[in-house]
């Protein structure tokens, strides 16, 4: 069967239009594979890194070699479109680390305040910061964060959160609450038959006096 002319040099057409695309399609593997080898060098990433860009570029120039060979795309945007796919994979995998930089941040951040809010103590009630600057009492098993760890209070039973207080003398303790000394006031009736008898008793009756002083000391 012999075939017409016309049909001949249709044929050979699109078998010169195939060569030339698949010509630039050569060319463009060619110049994608140069310029992968160059980011491959000069990028200091982790293999999963590189595997993932190496991916997502390939996608890239799957994509523009359908579109050259079999969409009759245009050389040029075929380029186009594998240069913005590196761009996109290049970007993506530049900011990577960034976004997980600031991520680490605001997590740094967020314990950070609230380490903040232990700084003066406190413990969390239902998600809530309970103030304890005034002392309080713990009735349930409270965990609270220490330098090194965290501590647990109130697994035995309820606990006494007091506040300490310098006194004068330098010394750090418990202040009992009253603020200032209450004045003690005795009251003493004496029955004597004359003076003489009177001045005869006042030792006895100053020791009496001291030990009723000492007594009221240790009772406050």
């Amino acid at each position: 069967m012999a075939l017409d002319p016309d049909d001949m040099e249709s044929l050979d057409a699109q078998i010169d239009a195939l060569e030339s695309s698949l010509n630039g399609a050569s060319s463009l593997a060619s110049a994608f594979d140069g310029e992968l080898r160059k980011m491959q060098s000069s990028m200091a990433r982790t293999s999963a890194s590189v595997e993932s860009l190496s991916s997502s570029i390939s996608g890239g120039l799957r994509r523009a070699f359908d579109g050259l060979v079999f969409d009759g795309m245009k050389a040029s945007d075929a380029m186009k479109m594998v240069a913005q796919s590196m761009v996109n994979a290049t970007y993506g995998a530049a900011i990577k680390p960034v976004t997980k930089q600031i991520g680490d941040m605001f997590a740094s951040g967020i314990a950070g305040i609230g380490a903040a809010a232990f700084a003066k103590g406190g413990s969390f009630s239902q998600g809530r910061v309970m103030p304890f600057a005034k002392g309080g009492v713990v009735t349930a098993p409270t965990a609270f964060p220490m330098r090194g760890g965290s501590g647990l209070m109130g697994e035995a039973g309820p606990e006494a959160i007091m506040p300490l207080t310098r006194g004068a003398d330098g010394s750090l303790g418990v202040k009992a609450a009253g603020g200032a000394s209450r004045p003690v006031n005795i009251v003493m009736n004496i029955s004597t038959p004359d003076a003489d008898g009177f001045r005869k008793s006042q030792t006895q009756i100053a020791a009496q006096v001291g030990r009723a002083l000492s007594r009221g000391q240790r009772n406050r």
